[in-house]
Order: C-alpha cells, then structure tokens, then sequence
C-alpha cells in the first residue's frame, strides 16, 4: 500500500515573534479581540463608570489629563472667524470684510445668549467646554438641534445636550433591526436612528415620566437636515460608540492612585507614633511591698486580663487626633515592640514620575504637562509643551469638524432665511453655500516659555512668507489680527492727536530706557 506523504507546516514571519504560541515569553499570553460591538459596546458602560470614578477622584492624574486637554483644546469656548471666499461668490475684499463682520457680529448675539442652550442654563461657549469634557468622560455624546421660540430673541435654534448614557438598546426591537448601543444602522453601516430615553435611566428624581425609549431618525425624510450628531472619536472601522479617552489607562491610573494613598497613610500613621511604659511585676521578696498587697496567682492574673481588656477599649476608642504626642500605659507582662517606618519613601517620587511618563505617552500627554511641573532645560519644556499642542491641536481640529462647524452652518441658515444675513444664491446652489460657510475657530494660545524668542520666530515667519499676521497672533495671544488692526488704528490716532509722534515699540528699544536715557 502506498503511503501518503503529510507536509508539515512550518512557522514563519510573525509566528516566531508575537503571534508564538510557544515561545515562554508569550505562550501564558491569552488574548482575544470581535468585532467593536463585543470589544467596545459590551464594555462601555464599566469603562464609563470607572473613568468617571477616576475623574471624581479616584485618580487625580486621570482629571488632570482630561482637564489639560479641554483646557487647551476648547478651553472658554472656540470663537467664529468667519473667512469666506470672495472670488467664488464674486466680492470685493471689501465686501467681503463687511459681510464677515455683520456675520461674526449676528453669531455672537445669538451664541453669547443663554437663549442658545435648551435649558437656558449656558452660552454656547459654555456649552462647548460641557460637551466636550462629556466626550472624553463617558466616550461619546448626542447634540440634537431643535427649534424653540423664545420671545424678544430672534432665532429659534437651539442646542439640546444628551449624555451617552441615555443612548440605549431598546428593550423591544423590530425584527431584523441593527442595532449597536442604541445606534441603529442599515447594510453600509449608515446610522439611520437613534434610540434615546426619555431621561437617564439610572436616575431616582421623584416626579419623574416613566422611562421611555425614542427612535430618533438621523436625518429629516423630507430635508435631509441631519437630526443628531453623534460625537464619536472612532477608533476602529464599524465602530458605533465611543471610548473613553482614560480607557487604556485605567487600571494604572487606580492602582497609581492606591499607591500613593498607601504612601500617604504609611507617613501619616508614621508620624503619630506614641510613646508606652512597660512594668515589670514586683517581685515575691520585694521588701518593699508585703506579702498582703499580693493576691493570689488566680487574682493576679484576673486582674490583670482585666487590666488588658480596659487598656483594649481605650485604645479601641482612640483616634487619630487623640494621638498626637500621646504617652500611654501597657498592660502588665505586656511589651511593646517599635517599628520604624521608613516614611517618607525615598523611591516614591523617582517610581512616579517613571509611571506617569507611561501613562503620558498612552495618553499622548508629556509628564511634565501633566505635573505642570517644567524644572528641566528652555529647549527640554519647549518640546514637551510642543508634543502635547500636536495632542491638543488635533481634537481642536476634531471638535471644529464635529460641533463648531455643523451648529454654525445650521444657525447661517436659519439667519439668511430670517433675512438677517444677506447671502444670494445661499439657498439655490451647495457651492455657494459652501463658500459662505467657510470659518476659522480660535481657542487658547499655546503661550510661550520665552516671549522674545516667540514673538522674533513669529516675525520671522511672516517675513518669510511661511505665515500669516492671523495665524502667528492666533498662535501666540489667541486673537484676531483684523480686529487687532483696526483698534491700533485708532489707537495711533488718538496718539497724533495727543501730539506723540512715535509708536510704543520705538519708545522703548534695547539698552535705552522710556525716556530714551541710557540704562547701564
């Protein structure tokens, strides 16, 4: 009979490295990955609750990460400048200018109005800081914008926060329904609606409706207006809800923070060592003591469990502050042994700091940015702090895309159809209405460690042409160079009419003093 020759399968590639089944280093590693349904969805709501913790409280590192990037990023709220493109709608430079600054000057009145918000509790600027730390919280959040009359205010939008947790799984689905996290979708992975409760469903408010399940459609049936933005930072491809931003940090993050509580105690119980007397039992031929003031073996040692019980309760009954220098007696035949603690840790700050640079770097945060602490070099905090603008500057340009950008193309409608902002062909073709729509937002300046040098690399550029008088006074102070130009403007008038006739900068040049008097 002949035999069959078997070929044997050989590794190869990464089978030898990461994907080893055999190798020491790997073969106890046990890992498994789905879809984002299974990976993320099923695990949102434990992810949510735990970075919430951490934010609270539970790990101070965990705020401060949050906080520095809303701070940087949105920080009080990203301000419209509008920038339009004059040659596709056939203006001057000059038109142009004016209809951006009725433009900017109609946006601000309706977005500095608390009538912006639904709940007529913030401004939009406001609203901008609250949604956005939301989004990096619980992983996602919902912005529904209906429209509300609000007498003696001109515009009717509105913008309607939702938390992610009331984006939910209905309990009744229609048959052959998708849905994933309240999300439903159709075969290209298209969201087609929204499933969101009437209110949270973890919430014990008495007086209360009854919870309730709404489909909300994602776009109008007959407009096409998009009804809910999902404010998603995606991660994976099909993915339908979000990530909290602590995510793959939060274990570290815990046990950081239960580190460094221990350390805490361990100082603070070290500090509190008190002081004990320890007695030795007389003696039988002690002669100064007779044999009457002795009892019996029995007695003795009754009185002295007695003794120790007492002693116990008092103790029990102890606090911390109650401590504090004190001196205190030990029971008979009872010894007290001293324990030195080695308080504080001298490895503590060194363990840290090692831990935090992890923690930066999965988080895409310099340590030093998260310590807010820059004792190394000008050139060392420099590329710190520009490592973490890359960070900042991205969800910037994230939250622009996904909020600032849509609210305010949705409010220019609602102004050109109110007639209080001229736009022709706006409604007739989607070019036109694009080129309207065009803007700059502006948020915190990333500041500098040393002005000189900043504002001289800024003039520089200019100079060179690789930038603009906008951007460099965007980068450095956070403001508009136009509004800038025209407040100078009358500044310097005001000056010639005051009978000075040179400018601020060249009163005071290097080596002389305002009055022009040399300074040693």
């Amino acid at each position: 009979m002949r035999m069959r020759k078997i070929d044997v399968v050989k590794n190869s590639g990464y089978s030898h490295y990461g994907a080893s089944r055999t190798k020491p280093s790997v073969s106890a590693w046990y890992s498994s990955s789905k879809s984002p349904a299974e990976d993320i969805t099923n695990n949102l709501e434990l992810l949510r609750e735990r970075s919430r913790d951490l934010y609270a409280g539970g790990g101070p590192l965990g705020r401060g990460a949050i906080d520095r990037i809303v701070l940087n990023s949105v920080g009080p709220g990203l301000t419209l400048n509008c920038r339009i493109s004059a040659e596709t709608l056939g203006l001057s430079e000059e038109e142009a200018s004016q209809w951006e600054e009725n433009t900017e000057r109609e946006f601000a009145f309706w977005a500095e109005s608390k009538d912006c918000d639904i709940t007529r509790g913030m401004n939009f600027y406001e609203l901008q800081n609250l949604c956005f730390k939301s989004v990096l919280l619980n992983g996602d959040a919902l912005v529904m914008l209906p429209m509300r009359h609000t007498r003696n205010f001109p515009y009717d939008l509105r913008i309607a926060l939702i938390e992610g947790d009331r984006l939910q799984d209905p309990p009744l689905r229609t048959y052959n329904s998708m849905i994933d996290g309240g999300v439903e979708f159709d075969l290209d992975g298209k969201p087609v609606a929204y499933h969101i409760t009437n209110r949270h469903p973890l919430s014990e408010i008495t007086g209360q409706p009854r919870l309730e399940y709404v489909r909300v459609p994602a776009f109008g049936a007959r407009t096409g207006r998009r009804n809910v933005l999902h404010l998603l930072p995606m991660e994976r491809i099909g993915q339908h809800r979000g990530v909290p931003f602590l995510a793959p940090v939060i274990e570290t993050l815990k046990q950081l923070g239960r580190y460094s509580d221990a350390e805490l105690m361990a100082a603070v119980i070290g500090a509190m060592f008190a002081v004990f007397f320890e007695h030795e039992p007389r003696d039988e031929n002690d002669e100064a003591i007779g044999e009457e003031n002795y009892a019996s073996d029995m007695g003795q040692q009754k009185n002295e469990m007695t003794e120790l019980e007492e002693w116990k309760e008092n103790v029990k009954n102890l606090t911390f502050n109650d401590m504090y220098g004190m001196i205190g007696d030990l029971p008979l035949r009872t010894h007290a042994t001293s324990v030195t603690p080695a308080r504080p840790n001298t490895a503590f700050d060194a363990f840290v700091i090692s831990l935090v640079r992890q923690i930066g770097s999965a988080l895409g945060i310099p340590a030093e940015v998260l310590f807010l602490n820059f004792e190394s070099s000008y050139s060392a905090s420099r590329g710190a702090l520009l490592e973490a603008w890359k960070l900042f500057n991205y969800w910037r340009n994230w939250w622009i895309t996904n909020f600032c950008q849509p609210i305010y193309e949705e409010w220019l409608q609602e102004a050109v159809l109110k007639g209080r902002v001229v736009a022709p062909g706006f409604l007739d073709d989607p070019m036109i209405r694009y080129a309207y729509s065009w803007a700059d937002w502006t948020g915190p300046s990333q500041g500098q460690l040393d002005p000189v040098k900043e504002v001289k690399a800024a003039i520089l550029r200019v100079e060179n042409g690789f930038s603009t008088r906008q951007r460099e006074t965007a980068e450095l102070t956070g403001g508009d160079w136009e509004l800038n130009h025209r407040q100078r403007i009358k500044e310097e008038k005001l000056r010639e009419e005051a009978g000075f006739t040179s400018t601020p900068a060249d009163d005071i040049k290097e080596g002389s003093n305002v009055e022009g008097n040399s300074t040693e």
